[in-house]
């Protein structure tokens, strides 16, 4: 069975909010920390990309602090950006997807259900939605599914030997996590399905929720899927950053 690792690249942050941000409706009086990132997967085959980040110009845009492009992120692992063949996006919010177009020779995957939420569903307009998405990055989906380079996903599915996709809705419409092979046991990327691993061992969702109901029952999946509870990744904690084996600036081995 191919083994793969698992690395985090941090690319803008840290960024304080109140403690509700991450901790739905509790610890308003807390002030906490976060970071932005994305992730790499190697082994066997070419690197996987996990979620493309923000572009420069959005970054510029929203005056992102401590931003680093993406593209140079991977430099920094001896990745160059256009050689990139594999993403997954796990969900179409900005600070997820919009550094899509960073990565132009690869094929992206994202769940159906998402793409076409956010592109066909008129509700993906109204002002809560459009706040979390980014209209260029959308664009950019959409001409790439013209020009066959993406892949729609129905529910879990294998896309290389020992990395599966998996449907894990609640925090977006289709978001999924990215079960992925490694020595230590399957380890799960979950993205937004937790911001912080509190949200894992408290059983208690971050904010921005579309749908609480599928929202835990995506915690017990991940949960069920990972091999130890150790292995499960959120998608913010400034922990991946801290307390992971140090690989270059800004950029750690999860497993």
């Amino acid at each position: 069975m191919t083994r793969h690792n698992i690395y985090a690249l941090k690319y803008a942050g840290p960024f304080t909010s109140s403690g509700a941000f991450l901790m739905w409706l509790k610890n308003w009086d807390k002030t906490v920390k976060r970071n932005y990132y994305f992730w790499v997967i190697t082994g066997d085959h070419a690197p996987v990309v996990v979620d493309a980040g923000v572009s420069p110009e959005l970054a510029a845009e929203r005056a992102l602090g401590g931003y680093v492009s993406p593209a140079d992120m991977l430099k920094r692992m001896g990745l160059e950006a256009e050689e990139i063949r594999h993403v997954i996006l796990t969900h179409l919010h900005w600070d997820h997807a919009s550094g899509i177009a960073l990565f132009p020779n690869a094929a992206v995957y994202i769940q159906e259900r998402e793409y076409r939420f956010w592109l066909e569903d008129p509700i993906a307009k109204r002002p809560p939605f459009r706040h979390v998405s980014d209209e260029v990055s959308l664009t950019y989906l959409k001409r790439l599914k013209e020009a066959g380079n993406l892949r729609l996903l129905n529910g879990d599915a294998e896309i290389l030997p020992g990395i599966t996709c998996l449907l894990a809705p609640g925090h977006s419409v289709g978001l999924q996590a990215v079960a992925v092979e490694t020595a230590e046991g399957t380890a799960i990327l979950g993205s937004d399905c937790a911001h912080v691993f509190k949200n894992y061992t408290e059983d208690w969702p971050s904010s921005l929720i579309t749908d609480l109901v599928a929202w835990m029952k995506s915690y017990d999946k991940l949960k069920n899927y990972a091999s130890l509870p150790n292995l499960l990744f959120p998608g913010h904690d400034v922990a991946l950053n801290e307390k992971y084996p140090f690989v270059a600036e800004d950029i750690t081995k999860l497993a």
